[in-house]
């Protein structure tokens, strides 16, 4: 199997590769079209034809997809001390033979086509602008101390003009959150967060809802990650329409050194 770079010469393969399951390679399009001088994607080849390939985005992310063999023959050009690192779920094993986790996670990608949604948009629905970059910040650190404890107001307000931030707020006060990019070939719900003192009252369902209808205004095709293990948040998910489609391993982990 050999492994070369994503080039201009290859670029009718990749394409032709990656749309036979945009879901699974939603962000190897985004990356590539929006973020090219950040990205590198590295092919696995066999017979000139691709059996998976790697994303590496600002020499910390990486994802890789395709068959076992290709997952192992690229993670050996994976060379980053530290990285963050999605692949399926049943390579798990592949990637712990490099890298060590200090978080892991089960992640259900879950998508929603378009006119299989209903949306239950029961609360005020407004959208932020970089004022609100700060609540922003702080209402993700809360939500998620673990994986978002490094998300501070600049990162929030440099994004802000690439991603559609909704949120309620409730006497003035910003409680609940979520954000897309919005695409032409499908939108991935990046952030859902409520403050901690109003779950449970639809907030975050109201906001999915307002996302997947400007989604799909734009596109065909709504995605959403979730933890696994995040029952109430797959349950309000699939009240919208959304239904499980992948399963993927998540970690942030340390190269072995044996």
């Amino acid at each position: 199997m050999k492994i070369v770079p994503l080039d201009s010469s290859l670029e009718p393969k990749f394409w032709n590769y990656v749309n036979q399951d945009i879901p699974h390679h939603h962000f190897f399009i985004l990356d590539w079209k929006y973020s090219r001088d950040s990205t590198k994607i590295l092919l696995a080849l066999k017979q000139n034809r691709i059996h998976g390939m790697m994303l590496i985005y600002r020499q910390s992310v990486v994802q890789i997809r395709g068959t076992s063999e290709a997952e192992e023959t690229l993670l050996k050009h994976v060379d980053l001390e530290e990285v963050e690192i999605q692949s399926l779920k049943k390579y798990e094993p592949i990637v712990l033979k490099k890298y060590t986790p200090s978080i892991r996670h089960e992640l259900v990608l879950m998508t929603l086509p378009k006119g299989e949604e209903t949306l239950y948009i029961r609360h005020p629905v407004t959208k932020l602008d970089i004022a609100e970059a700060e609540e922003i910040a702080s209402i993700m650190r809360h939500a998620d101390s673990e994986w978002w404890d490094e998300t501070t107001t600049q990162r929030i307000a440099e994004g802000m003009n690439e991603r559609l931030w909704l949120g309620i707020k409730v006497n003035g006060k910003l409680v609940s959150i979520g954000n897309t990019r919005l695409t032409d070939w499908g939108s991935n719900i990046g952030v859902i967060a409520t403050h901690e003192g109003y779950r449970n009252r639809g907030y975050a369902t109201s906001i999915v809802s307002a996302l997947v209808k400007e989604i799909l205004q734009k596109s065909n095709l709504a995605l959403i990650h979730v933890l696994s293990g995040n029952l109430s948040a797959i349950r309000a998910y699939e009240k919208v329409g959304f239904k499980p489609y992948r399963t993927y391993f998540l970690a942030r982990a340390t190269m072995k050194h044996l």
